[in-house]
């Protein structure tokens, strides 16, 4: 069997137990070979070099996006960089080899970056453009550190493995992203060597234009299917879990086990990503499986991911949600029966560039759930000047997701749940499919509400 596995930032970042549990397992007496390691970059780099993905702490390309001191910046990622590879030290990485290597990226980039600023200078090109260059040149730079790492302990521990750099730092090809990785791995006989490659891929469509920070589960995603591998997997600090562990309590928490791709895209949309639900496609349209493996638990099987999967039993299998959603109602007594409303009001949303979690309606009112982060007051402005009545409420999203959740009674006994824990429901959705209800209620009872329906629909499996 061919595997092709990917590793997160948060596994890298402790990397022997990565090594013991999944790369070697001498203890198993697992073949090494035939087997692809896609890397991210150890936890927090991509943050330095960008902006850190929660906070919005500038990293060095917003730095370079202000026109602001950038270059001190990257001195300063390349002192935390060497940081790493004096901790890995110990494990088996040659450390003069690994800050040579790096520090000789960090300089290519360097010189890239002062180039591009000169050419934004000049006001001949687009800006945009340049300034995406640059995030992808910045964004490469960790994937190629950590898996420049990978190859040279994995060398020192005596197996065979070949670094391969899909960064394109040192060519001029003019390659598709897809065409990049074809290439790569067209004479790579994964038989006799452990590859360890770059999360980022450069490619001439712009792999963060459309991805951004999902870049790495694109990569993966694309190679396995280049390589038509067995089996695809991706391993986390934890398991896909019926609940969220630190809000449920251990013993109240298990391994999924089994589910289908449709339930991990409702899964992504509200934030837990199992895998990038645009990165999942193509695997799921090659009918290759995902798992999703606990990087420091090596010998649980993980959850399966499949196209056709179907619980036997019907069953909640998940409880999941966010606190950091805002719901916009926008009400007219004159919608009713008015052809083309949604549409118009859509065509709003639209121009703003967001996508909405949930959206639910009545005669005189839409009611529809975004992202926190996305809303901006722009949209809210103009929706006001639109519209009769808008609304907009800071709120949480609680969700009970299944591949067989029809099963009479599922509605009214999370209904009933909510309301014994004192929790009003402020809206509610469920499609036909019947794989996700979603329950908008508020922020301060999330936690609670995700306990209360832990128990209800979890807890007698």
């Amino acid at each position: 069997m061919l595997s092709v596995h990917k590793i997160g930032g948060t596994s890298m970042s402790k990397f022997g137990d990565v090594l013991n549990n999944i790369i070697i397992r001498q203890a198993a007496g697992d073949n090494p070979y035939n087997r692809i390691f896609v890397v991210s970059a150890y936890s927090n780099v991509t943050n330095w070099l960008l902006e850190h993905k929660k906070s919005g702490e500038p990293g060095v390309y917003d730095l370079f996006e202000k026109s602001l001191d950038y270059g001190a910046a990257l001195d300063r990622v390349l002192e935390r960089l060497i940081a790493i590879n004096q901790g890995l030290e110990e494990i088996g990485l040659d450390q003069a080899q690994a800050d040579e290597f790096i520090s000789r990226r960090i300089q290519q980039s360097r010189n890239y970056l002062l180039s591009l600023d000169e050419v934004l200078a000049s006001g001949y090109v687009s800006r945009q453009n340049i300034l995406l260059a640059a995030r992808e040149i910045l964004a490469s730079i960790g994937e190629a550190h950590s898996a420049w790492n990978s190859v040279n302990i994995i060398q020192n521990k005596g197996y065979k493995s070949t670094f391969v750099d899909l960064c394109g730092f040192n060519d001029t090809e003019y390659l598709t992203i897809d065409e990049r990785i074809q290439k790569a791995f067209t004479d790579l006989d994964c038989s006799g060597t452990i590859p360890v490659v770059t999360g980022y891929t450069k490619g001439t469509e712009g792999i963060m234009r459309e991805f951004d920070r999902g870049y790495s589960e694109v990569t993966f995603s694309k190679i396995a299917v280049e390589v038509k591998a067995d089996e695809a997997v991706i391993h986390k600090e934890y398991h896909l879990s019926s609940a969220d562990p630190a809000i449920v309590g251990i013993e109240w928490s298990r391994p999924v086990g089994n589910t289908n791709f449709n339930v991990a895209d409702q899964l992504a949309d509200i934030g837990m990503e199992a895998i990038h639900p645009k990165a999942s496609k193509p695997v799921e349209l090659a009918g290759i499986n995902i798992r999703i493996k606990n990087t420091f638990e090596p010998d649980h099987p993980g959850t399966l991911i499949s196209r056709d999967y179907q619980g036997e039993e019907s069953k909640v299998e998940i409880i999941s949600g966010t606190d950091r959603v805002i719901a916009i109602e926008v009400h007219d007594p004159f919608m009713v029966g008015q052809v083309g409303y949604d549409l118009n009001l859509m065509k709003v949303i639209q121009r703003h560039g967001l996508s909405y979690i949930l959206k639910a309606t009545n005669a005189n009112s839409i009611t529809m759930v975004f992202w926190e982060k996305d809303v901006t007051p722009a949209l809210l402005m103009e929706l006001k000047g639109l519209y009769h009545e808008v609304l907009h409420k800071e709120l949480a999203l609680v969700c009970a997701l299944g591949t067989n959740i029809a099963r009479p009674g599922s509605l009214a006994k999370a209904s009933t749940a909510l309301h014994e824990n004192g929790i009003n429901v402020n809206a509610v959705s469920q499609s036909l499919r019947q794989v996700n209800m979603q329950f908008v209620i508020g922020r301060d009872d999330y936690k609670k509400a995700i306990v209360a329906l832990n128990r209800a629909l979890c807890a007698d499996d």
